[in-house]
């Protein structure tokens, strides 16, 4: 029987593998001699500058040929060798800086470069000249930039360039109205070119401009309940003054105005009523674009209507509504009296009880007889108004007359004209139809028809079948009386004059 080798410790292979080769040992001596010194000064010599070679003719100095027996040698050696990798990071950190701004950043002046070194600049910086021989940059098609400088230094950024200007416009912004939302812009890189600024520029004044005229148009207008800032301070003036008492609340609206209610106060020269109701004119014109031929016709605002601007024509409208109130007053036609006028506010004597305005003929809801009575009045108050005022209503009907203790009473005179106006009998025969239309509607008998009322009223006697011919007629009259009227209106101008003298309006 064969024997089994037996294995021994010596010759059982390690786990870990091969025993590393025991290191060459050198003495002391060895380690500090000189020759050795200088090899390992060598070897770190070509590790760190590979390309430096005793090739190049002496361009580069080696550890070779120089003597390093001396320790300053060695000492200016490392130090060269530090600053070199002090540079080369200080570029590595530059580049990471500026990455691809525009505007770049150098650290040119914290760096170390050392005396023995023949250029100024690094050996991996070339000068921007010798960048035309450049094999790498020959490749690549040379554009001429559309914006700056041509030619040499045609790569300058200059304040033309549109990445510039894109980002400075974008900053501009900030000067708009703040009213004009632009946003902040945060996270990204907004770049405007100038057209487009300048669009936004020109909506931005357009928008500011708007904003000033609806805040103007705000400020002196009134519309609506027409409390406005200026009419506030008109009434609060009237109020300290003693004329009026208590301002109670608004009472009824209209196109042309609203009316409120009032508590009379006391005034040197006349007696206040303990009631008053204070019409308000609207300043807005936006409802009076068709009632100019009222007062640009008549021969007593002629002169003065095409001088005035809109908001003036206002205050004249109710200086009108003043003096035909007094007119008709003086003749003995119920209507409201007049208390005072302060630019486009009448302030009158309340039709009705403890606030409560009297109903319009269209609101009283009258019974037959009632309708009757009311009905013989107003054409009693229509000849008056004709013949003793020199006045036609022009805009006469059931909502302008009020019903209060058995007699009606008329209000809104301010369109009223005299029959000289080149539409007076027009505007009278309107009011005839409406008078008529409405009575009728209440059942009275006796209601003429509206040629016939007219023909009572004037005391012209138009005879005509139908109304197209009634109407023609009266046109016919008002062309052939076109030079009459001018003659007559001189006549009549010491009519409209009152126990006073002139009202202001006609001296100007």
């Amino acid at each position: 029987m064969e024997q089994v080798g037996i294995i021994t410790p010596a010759a059982r292979p390690s786990p870990w593998g091969l025993p590393a080769k025991p290191a060459n040992q050198c003495s002391l001596a060895e380690v500090m001699s000189e020759e050795l010194a200088r090899e390992l000064q060598l070897q770190e010599e070509h590790h760190v500058f590979p390309s430096q070679d005793s090739s190049n003719d002496g361009a580069f100095v080696t550890a070779e040929n120089i003597d390093t027996s001396s320790d300053e040698v060695l000492a200016q050696m490392l130090q060269m060798q530090f600053d070199k990798e002090h540079d080369a990071q200080l570029r590595r950190e530059e580049k990471k800086f500026n990455g691809d701004s525009k505007v770049s950043i150098s650290f040119e002046n914290y760096r170390k470069v050392h005396p023995c070194e023949d250029s100024e600049s690094s050996e991996d910086e070339v000068d921007w000249q010798d960048t035309r021989h450049d094999p790498y940059k020959a490749d690549k098609p040379t554009t001429t930039p559309k914006k700056g400088f041509t030619g040499k230094g045609k790569d300058i950024t200059t304040k033309h360039d549109e990445v510039v200007c894109g980002r400075k416009n974008t900053a501009r912004m900030e000067n708009f109205a703040p009213e004009f939302q632009v946003g902040d812009g945060i996270g990204m890189d907004l770049k405007l070119s100038n057209h487009v600024f300048n669009v936004l520029k020109q909506h931005s004044i357009s928008e500011q401009r708007r904003s000033a005229r609806l805040h103007d148009k705000k400020e002196v207008s009134t519309a609506e309940k027409v409390v406005d800032p200026k009419t506030r301070l008109l009434l609060y003036k009237m109020v300290n003054a003693g004329v009026l008492d208590t301002i109670n609340g608004c009472v009824s609206t209209g196109k042309e105005s609203v009316v409120f209610h009032a508590n009379g106060g006391s005034m040197e020269d006349q007696a206040v009523p303990s009631e008053c109701a204070i019409k308000v004119f609207k300043t807005t014109l936006n409802e009076f674009k068709n009632r100019d031929k009222y007062i640009k016709d008549d021969y007593r605002f002629k002169d003065r209507f095409s001088k005035l601007n809109p908001r003036k024509i206002i205050r004249m409208w109710a200086e009108k509504e003043k003096h035909n109130l007094k007119r008709i007053e003086k003749a003995g036609i119920p209507c409201p009296e007049v208390v005072m006028l302060k630019k486009h506010i009448l302030v009158m004597s309340f039709i009705g009880k403890d606030q409560m305005p009297a109903p319009t003929l269209k609101e009283a809801k009258l019974n037959l007889e009632d309708s009757r009575v009311a009905y013989y009045q107003v054409l009693t108050l229509m000849k008056q108004l004709y013949e003793k005022c020199n006045l036609i209503h022009a805009d006469l009907s059931e909502y302008n007359m009020l019903w209060h203790d058995g007699k009606v009473w008329l209000i809104d005179v301010s369109q009223s004209v005299e029959p000289t106006h080149p539409h007076g009998l027009e505007f009278l025969y309107r009011d005839c139809r409406n008078v008529s239309q409405f009575f009728q509607k209440c059942g009275v008998s006796e209601t003429l028809n509206e040629r016939e009322l007219f023909n009572l009223v004037s005391g012209l006697n138009i005879a005509s079948d139908n109304q197209a011919d009634f109407m023609a007629k009266i046109e016919a009259l008002e062309k052939v009386n076109e030079d009459h009227v001018q003659n007559h209106a001189k006549k009549i101008s010491t009519f409209q004059k009152d126990d006073d003298g002139p009202p202001p309006l006609f001296n100007e």
